[in-house]
């Protein structure tokens, strides 16, 4: 037999808020820290009595167990959206705006009015449904930790993608994330279309960009 692992008690901390909210929906972004590449945000609404085996903070998953649980999430879930907030949305707001826009775009296009957002971190979006703030929400509730798991995915689908168009980065190895390598391929070639300029501006300064 297969050994399933279900992390209980993000499913009972949703489970305890639907008493006073039914229907919830969790949020988290992925993307606020790299160099490249659009902020992605996503907004997941579970039942009640939904259990999803393995599901956990995204950053505690392997990128093949996302893989396999952005179906099982997307199949189970009563609503689900994936939304984003561009690079040049990212240069002309600065990345915390990008980052509460992309999120009010995700819980705008959900399918379902949810009666409470519940939103990883500490700052909310404008939006038109009640919310609040879960720090590290996505180690407590499976609803928001669905969602990172949804967002990550589809960032890191999208970096594989640019990838193909500018190979000489290497986006496909660190997502967009500042490392050496990266800094080496920047100072190589310099910065690109969907580089966030305003992370750069050493670069461009120094005349790298």
């Amino acid at each position: 037999m297969p050994r399933i692992i279900l992390h209980k008690e993000l499913f009972e901390y949703d489970s305890a808020i639907r008493t006073d909210y039914p229907v919830i929906c969790g949020v988290d972004e992925a993307g606020r820290g790299p160099l490249a590449g659009d902020v992605y945000a996503a907004a997941v609404v579970l039942t009640d009595g939904t259990l999803i085996d393995y599901l956990n903070d995204s950053k505690k998953i392997s990128e093949k167990r996302r893989e396999e649980l952005f179906d099982v999430i997307t199949e189970k879930a009563s609503a689900y959206c994936v939304a984003s907030a561009t690079v040049e949305e990212i240069d002309r707001l600065n990345i915390l705006q990008a980052t509460m826009l992309a999120m009010k775009r995700a819980v705008s296009g959900l399918t379902i009015v949810p009666d409470m957002v519940l939103v990883d971190g500490n700052r909310l979006p404008d939006l038109e449904c009640p919310a609040q703030c879960v720090i590290k929400g996505d180690a407590h509730s499976a609803s928001i930790a669905a969602a990172s798991v949804l967002a990550k995915v589809s960032r890191d689908r999208s970096l594989r993608e640019l990838a193909k168009k500018y190979p000489q980065y290497g986006f496909e190895q660190h997502k967009g994330y500042g490392t050496e390598m990266h800094y080496a391929m920047l100072e190589k070639y310099g910065i690109s279309d969907v580089h966030r300029k305003s992370f750069l501006k050493k670069l461009i300064n120094d005349g790298q960009g």
